[in-house]
């Protein structure tokens, strides 16, 4: 039994190993390739041991470093204010859906699951946000639209209430004179932290990721998040390159100077990194977190 269970051991450490290296080993590359001259990339490709190493493409976003700085700032102020209230929306819908005396319960749980499987259309769901909510070259463009509340976490927050929360816990605040609101924040939230810390990480990522929402409610480049920044380079660097044979010389070699791969990479690498930078910080809440409905 005991060689057996190293065996077992042994086939899970190397299994979770590999799949380690499958998830740095592209990172790597990544970083790599940044580090990398544009003419090394074109010559040999994507290596781990560049032919030459150069800094232009960080160069490159250097010379637009207070377009970035400011992007970065609006970036972290929409993921943190986002995340929050985000947190606060989906945690305070999905309380009254846990609880099996709420009168309708399956009626509105089946409009949120609704609201999974259907929406209005990207047509329809701009013409509101721009002339119901006025939310065009506002802040606001890059926080409400489709990232507040998703229906997947809130049922997903709701599965955690009922399988996590004993209902005798809650009939004791009841008795002892809590109300329904001081019982959510002072009993189930602090009990919920798993599931919170699982959802903020979601959340998070999806605003630091969001470039569309910039895109399309944004003309107001002040207003930029740091991934509409990135893609906007990434657009324009594209077009310069397919069009340098129409520029004159002068413009034609400079154009064709430009890190157009590498900075690829570079832009890559900077976005990534704060997200990086936060996750072990949530790692082990995050664990907990995903093993909702798991056989305990």
């Amino acid at each position: 039994m005991a060689i057996e269970n190293k065996a077992i051991n042994w086939i899970a450490n190397v299994t979770l190993s590999v799949f380690a290296l499958a998830c740095i080993i592209p990172f790597a590359l990544l970083i790599m390739a940044s580090l990398s001259s544009e003419a090394s990339i074109i010559r040999n490709g994507y290596t781990f041991f560049p032919e030459q190493f150069s800094l232009s493409a960080y160069e490159y976003l250097w010379t637009h470093h207070l377009e970035l700085g400011r992007a970065y700032g609006i970036t972290v102020f929409i993921t943190v204010v986002g995340t929050a209230v985000s947190l606060a929306i989906t945690s305070a819908l999905a309380y009254p859906l846990s609880r099996r005396d709420m009168p309708l319960r399956n009626f509105w749980t089946f409009l949120v699951f609704f609201t999974m499987l259907f929406n209005g259309g990207l047509v329809p769901t701009y013409l509101v946000y721009t002339q119901l909510f006025d939310i065009k070259n506002t802040i606001f463009g890059l926080l409400l639209p489709g990232l507040l509340m998703s229906g997947f976490n809130v049922l997903l927050v709701r599965t955690f209430f009922i399988t996590s929360i004993p209902p005798a816990l809650i009939e004791a605040a009841s008795i002892d004179g809590a109300g329904e609101i001081k019982t959510f924040y002072r009993i189930v939230l602090p009990l919920s932290l798993p599931i919170m810390a699982t959802i903020g990480l979601f959340q998070a990522i999806n605003y630091w990721n969001d470039w569309f929402n910039g895109l399309i409610y944004l003309t107001d480049s002040r207003l930029f998040g740091i991934q509409t920044i990135l893609t906007k380079m990434i657009t324009d660097i594209q077009f310069l390159t397919s069009n340098s044979n129409a520029a004159g010389t002068g413009a034609s070699q400079a154009i064709s100077e430009l890190p157009s791969t590498s900075v690829r990479m570079a832009i890559a690498a900077v976005g990534v990194l704060p997200i990086l930078i936060a996750y072990p910080f949530f790692q082990k809440y995050f664990v907990k977190g995903i093993t909702i409905g798991a056989v305990k």
